[in-house]
């Protein structure tokens, strides 16, 4: 079981979000709270009204937040699955969506259609550089098939980030040079691009893959290493496929 207050906090960050900027969105959702107040909520000190949580909710992605309040939800299609299974049953549903044959008649809407850069493995390296100079290919694709704020995609190659991530799959990407400790991203060392997660501690700043047979790649001092972005989301080449205008 967790605090509303930890539940606003872990998904604040998921979604790359400081205090301020949630603050903002609210703002604009006519809830006068301030970054301070936030931190009051993250804090446990005091709790949002129903419908500013409800917002909240909306704001940052939280499906079920009887699940991540109680542990449990009885109802949700989703128990017993893991994040993989999770993921693939997300996309399925994506894809029904995006044939508009399953809509109910009141809930069938134009598609939104936008155009997103998905770069390959194999990029240029150098701040600026994995945009310009990197191979790519500009595919046309239904908004909601993406999160809303992806910056571009990449291409994923190799076995580094399995489970989570698989070759030939595509990482959904937005566009920041910082990250926060423990966080996936793309980076750019020495010519090379990486889909890794950052580690930074005492003893250096490493690029740790998910597959336990692969070691850490350590940054060294003198190493040209650049943030590129933070992964947001993935989805495989069948999704893209099927809903390619």
């Amino acid at each position: 079981m967790h605090t509303i207050g930890e539940i606003i906090s872990t998904y604040r960050k998921q979604n790359g979000l400081s205090q301020s900027q949630l603050s903002a969105m609210l703002k604009h959702e006519g809830f006068d709270i301030t970054n301070k107040g936030i931190s009051k909520w993250e804090n446990g000190q005091t709790e949002p009204t129903a419908s500013a949580f409800l917002s909240v909710c909306r704001l940052l992605n939280i499906s079920d937040p009887l699940s991540e309040y109680f542990g449990n939800n009885p109802n949700n299609p989703f128990n017993g699955l893991n994040e993989s299974g999770k993921q693939k049953a997300l996309e399925f549903i994506d894809i029904l969506h995006a044939t508009n044959m399953y809509e109910s008649e009141n809930n069938k809407i134009i598609s939104i259609r936008r155009l997103i850069d998905i770069y390959e493995n194999a990029v240029s390296a150098g701040p600026g550089n994995f945009l310009v100079d990197g191979p790519k290919e500009t595919i046309d694709i239904d908004e909601k098939l993406i999160p809303s704020n992806t910056s571009f995609g990449v291409r994923i190659c190799g076995n580094s980030m399995e489970p989570d991530f698989f070759s030939g799959e595509v990482a959904w990407v937005y566009k920041q040079n910082t990250l926060d400790n423990g966080e996936i991203g793309i980076f750019s060392l020495n010519g090379e691009a990486y889909i890794k997660k950052l580690l930074s501690d005492k003893s250096g700043t490493y690029l740790i893959s998910l597959n336990k047979d692969y070691s850490p790649i350590r940054v060294m001092e003198n190493d040209r290493f650049y943030i590129l972005g933070k992964v947001i989301g993935k989805a495989d080449d069948k999704l893209i496929n099927d809903s390619e205008g």
